[in-house]
């Protein structure tokens, strides 16, 4: 039996959480069940080509976008168990996780944990329905409190707040872990009704724009052509045009090109300039490059 846990990050929250997944079942499945964690990208994922206009750009690194065969290229099994880990976009889905749907048909279980900063809305609703409709079933979802990284509506949250969302994330994880061992099927977690219907709301006319609101990104002179905003997307959206980070259109929103400049060097629109950047303090810019995310 195979049990693999793909993951989507941009600053490292839901690769964490993925990992503090794995070690918790470790130590609660028995030997005959094999689990690993893989990135998303490990997928052949539906309409690569038209997403991955860098491509024809600038070659780019082998990590994200020519990933070794692993085993995320396996058929999969009814048997087999597969989880997804991955960050509330938007009040929603991000799009490299419907894409990759697909790919992951065939496993007798699914589960999912949404990454988010308070306001999972109906994000887990939204993956169940898109599962059903390529004939499969998300039988748990839980929502995953962890540090907001999304730098337009304030700055890095205080560090003790911090510790406290990464504590209470081990503590759920240790239920959670219990649910999938057992195969249970929940219903999954939602928010308020409010966040239901405005946030999901909201969710629905940005969505079909994502892909190119990285028009707002900007570059300031304090930039030193170090190309860690080019290797830290996990999509390889940027590519350097004379020392510079140019977005080619096809962003998942993830921010991890702002919040792991070493410089603050790029900006989203005007309202980011000076507020303190995040990235999960145990995971490194190796982590992401390493791992193709």
């Amino acid at each position: 039996m195979n049990h693999k846990i793909y993951y989507f990050t941009g600053t490292g929250n839901s690769l964490w959480v993925a990992r503090k997944l794995l070690e918790t079942l470790l130590g609660t499945i028995g030997g005959e069940e094999r689990v690993t964690i893989l990135p998303i990208t490990s997928l052949s994922l539906e309409g690569e080509a038209e997403a991955s206009p860098s491509a024809t750009l600038k070659a780019p690194l082998p990590s994200i976008k020519d990933p070794p065969a692993s085993p995320g290229t396996e058929p999969l099994a009814p048997t087999d168990t597969v989880g997804l880990v991955f960050p509330v976009h938007a009040w929603g889905v991000p799009r490299i996780i419907l894409r990759s749907l697909p790919a992951l048909r065939g496993a007798g279980y699914y589960y999912a944990l949404a990454v988010n900063a308070g306001q999972v809305a109906n994000t887990l609703v939204q993956l169940g329905k898109e599962m059903k409709k390529r004939g499969m079933e998300l039988a748990s979802g839980f929502a995953i409190r962890m540090p907001s990284n999304y730098l337009p509506f304030g700055g890095a949250e205080p560090e003790e707040v911090q510790e406290r969302c990464f504590r209470d994330a081990l503590e759920k994880l240790k239920t959670i872990s219990g649910v999938i061992r057992d195969r249970v099927v929940l219903p999954v977690e939602k928010g308020p009704l409010w966040q239901n219907i405005i946030l999901s709301g909201l969710n629905r006319l940005s969505a079909p724009h994502m892909a190119t609101m990285d028009k707002r990104f900007l570059v300031e002179d304090t930039c030193t052509s170090c190309g860690i905003c080019e290797q830290v997307c996990p999509v390889g959206n940027i590519h350097l045009q004379q020392g510079r980070p140019v977005w080619n259109h096809h962003c998942e929103q993830c921010y991890a090109c702002i919040q792991w400049c070493p410089l603050e060097a790029i900006q989203y629109g005007k309202g980011t300039k000076g507020k303190k950047r995040y990235h999960h303090p145990e995971i490194s810019i190796k982590d992401l490059v390493v791992s193709g995310r």
